[in-house]
């Protein structure tokens, strides 16, 4: 519990700094990150109201743009492949065969559990102007949401349906939760992850989602006048002008610490250290890391909320970012070890795959590049050195992949999105153009999200970690354990021989 709380006050430095809101970029963020409002969302402000009933009457109500509507409903579906079975696989692989099922079936329950809690409130609580940290109840169960409801994309006058949002953004929230059963598998109660699921996605993931991706839209930003009110509403890392194009803070380092936190918390395996314990299918694990790969495009260029050249972008340098890490790992590994293994090449393309997440619509190519490159390099140290520093038994890795992975990706971000660095710059609405771009100022505001998201998981994981192990109890008994998970939490085996 010491070390717990000593890395806590390590890390909870990196949240200081000064805001990197400039008056002459109201707007905070490019045009392709991933944010939205809803067009049944309240006004901001009067203001806000006034300003924008005005330009209503000059203008023709808005409309549904049916191709961009279409390409987040395959996206939406492809992210959904990420987890279901993309990443059930891969964690499954990973495991013992006597826990196969048993991280099978915590990834597929897991996934239906945040799917129904989003529509429910979650939801609402993300997408919906209330203080800094959390949207409001107006919309519980989808409330005054219809097939006619419209949300923005970033481009003004531009919408797709709101269900699409709606579904596009469940998905992400529903992974993010089965991230976090990889660092503690295979001894975990199955009762008590579900019951700490639920506390850590409704205090953790929605306001984070809130925090960083919550805005009035682009028509909210008309004018100086206009733009200051609207910004007053969005979330607190969005008004700090924290950019994360498609989930390096809100889903991965987020379920990285979560995962940390719970690793130290239920203890090691049995055995750990001692005894063998290797993937029983690497054949199962590249193929979850294949179909990760490909549902990535969906979760990164959809990202983008319409299919532009952003979405290209996006697309691009998910495909060669991750390129990058796998050969970078596999590299690193060959010359550190002496062989090149197929479980060192499906991580490096995870390490890919979450470095370039938050960066993917803001860099160029040689952004990505670089940012793939070093992430197979970084996140190997990860998943050895640090887990050693760490002392944790973070099963499959979690926080050495998704938590360094978001961290370098999050702050390259930064530095990779500027105009000079061939990135997109930042975007301001009220001008309709490129802003100037601060780097120092950029880099500061993603130091402020890296370290909020630290600080805010940790502390809700910490919670909810003792809260569950209060009630219902956080591990299962040590002779179930060294069973196995799928006879005796579940009544079934993966095989049968």
């Amino acid at each position: 519990m010491k070390r717990i709380f000593a890395i806590l006050a390590l890390l909870g430095a990196v949240s200081t700094g000064a805001p990197a809101w400039a008056d002459e970029n109201p707007a905070g963020a490019s045009a392709t990150s991933t944010a939205i409002v809803v067009a049944q969302a309240p006004a901001a402000t009067a203001e806000v109201a006034a300003t924008a009933s005005a330009v209503a009457a000059a203008e023709p109500a808005p409309t549904l743009s049916k191709a961009d509507n279409a390409w987040i409903m395959v996206c939406a579906a492809l992210v959904i492949l990420m987890s279901l079975p993309g990443l059930a696989l891969f964690y499954g692989g990973l495991v013992r065969t006597k826990n196969m099922l048993s991280v099978l079936m915590q990834v597929f329950v897991t996934f239906s559990l945040i799917s129904v809690l989003w529509v429910v409130y979650g939801y609402s609580l993300a997408f919906t102007e209330g203080g800094s940290f959390f949207g409001v109840l107006d919309k519980v169960f989808l409330k005054g949401i219809t097939a006619d409801s419209l949300g923005a994309t970033f481009s003004k006058g531009v919408f797709i349906s709101e269900l699409t949002f709606v579904i596009f953004q469940g998905a992400f929230a529903a992974i993010t939760c089965c991230l976090i059963v990889g660092a503690f598998a295979e001894r975990a109660r199955f009762a008590a992850i579900l019951v700490f699921m639920v506390i850590w996605f409704t205090l953790s993931y929605a306001p984070m989602a809130h925090m960083v991706w919550y805005w009035a839209g682009p028509d909210a930003y008309v004018d100086a006048a206009a733009a200051e009110a609207a910004g007053a509403t969005a979330g607190f890392l969005f008004q700090k002008g924290a950019l994360d194009f498609a989930g390096g803070t809100v889903v991965h380092i987020n379920a990285a610490v979560a995962g940390l936190v719970g690793a130290f918390m239920i203890g090691k395996r049995i055995g750990y250290g001692r005894e063998s314990m290797a993937p029983h299918s690497l054949t199962f694990t590249m193929i979850g890391a294949s179909l990760l790969w490909v549902g990535w495009f969906g979760f990164n260029a959809g990202s983008a909320l319409e299919a532009t050249g952003g979405s290209a972008l996006a697309m691009v340098n998910t495909w060669l970012a991750t390129a990058c890490a796998t050969m970078s790992w596999m590299l690193a590994e060959w010359m550190l070890k002496g062989k090149p293994s197929m479980l060192g090449a499906a991580s490096g393309a995870v390490a890919g795959l979450v470095a370039i997440t938050p960066a993917a619509g803001f860099v160029g190519v040689m952004g990505a590049i670089v940012i793939g490159l070093l992430a197979g390099v970084i996140c190997l140290w990860g998943v050895n050195g640090l887990k050693r520093l760490l002392g944790a038994d973070d099963s499959l890795d979690v926080f050495g992949v998704h938590g360094v992975g978001g961290i370098l990706g999050a702050i390259l971000t930064g530095v990779f999105a500027a105009p000079s660095l061939g990135g997109t710059g930042v975007y301001d609405y009220v001008a309709n153009a490129v802003g100037e771009y601060d780097m120092a100022a950029q880099v500061i505001s993603q130091l402020w999200g890296v370290g909020t998201v630290i600080v805010w998981s940790a502390v809700v994981s910490l919670v909810a970690f003792k809260l569950v192990d209060m009630l219902i109890g956080l591990r299962v008994p040590e002779d179930e354990e060294r069973e196995g998970l799928d006879i005796t939490s579940h009544g079934e085996s993966a095989y049968h021989y």
